[in-house]
């Protein structure tokens, strides 16, 4: 098996810490990142096998699998021990709901702000509303999932695939200076309980070390690709 993912793309993180908490064996390879090109050039298997052109890119033999969700789902079919996955039709419904609430509703405005925060101004400099407007949806995410975790250790009950996608959003976004207020105390108690899980241990150490590699290479040449 063979993991294409990129060091810096949280949909890779979901996929790595997945592997690394069922403990399949695999190959990673980790497409290069530069502050100056990103993932330009593109990977050519990456190319070739996803017509996105996006990581991650999951090859087990003669099957190809791309999209986050999607390798979630074949990993839980490929590898049900430990399952990521609650048993019963209900609960897996609540677990799907949830990882794709922190795809499709907490990363669109977490990338606004990485944008606004990080990446040089546009013409015209920052877009405060559109920065303010980033910080109140991760706001409302936050709160969300205050409300989800109402009772419970982990978001499904079982630590499950909705944990692993909502801890890549929720600590990246705290990483970048926007943390889950402290009286969200439900929330951060299970982001400590996340963060002290072996393989979510292991992610962010790899990810701490990769973005200090950035800043000690020169911004215009591909950084090593350590991590996968």
């Amino acid at each position: 098996m063979k993991l294409y993912s990129g060091p810096l793309s949280l949909f890779s993180a979901k996929v790595r810490i997945a592997l690394a908490e069922k403990g399949i064996a695999h190959e990673t390879i980790s497409v290069p990142w530069s502050l100056a090109r990103r993932y330009e050039p593109h990977h050519p298997e990456v190319v070739a096998r996803n017509p996105k052109a996006q990581v991650p890119v999951l090859v087990d033999g003669d099957v190809t699998v791309y999209d986050s969700t999607q390798i979630f789902e074949y990993l839980e079919d490929r590898q049900p021990q430990p399952p990521l996955m609650p048993a019963g039709a209900a609960a897996r419904a609540r677990c799907r709901r949830l990882e794709a609430a922190a795809d499709e509703i907490f990363f669109p405005p977490l990338w606004s702000l990485v944008e606004e925060a990080f990446y040089p101004p546009r013409e015209g400099g920052r877009d405060g509303a559109r920065l303010a407007a980033a910080q109140a949806a991760i706001a409302a995410q936050y709160e969300g999932l205050e409300r989800e975790l109402a009772g419970r250790s982990w978001l499904c009950d079982a630590y499950s695939y909705a944990d692993v996608a909502s801890f890549v959003m929720v600590h990246a976004a705290a990483s970048i200076g926007a943390p889950p207020p402290p009286a969200l105390a439900a929330l951060n108690a299970w982001l400590a309980r996340a963060k002290a899980r072996p393989a979510v241990r292991a992610e962010v150490e790899a990810t701490r070390r990769f973005v200090a590699s950035l800043f000690a290479a020169p911004a215009a040449e591909p950084a090593a690709a350590a991590h996968a």
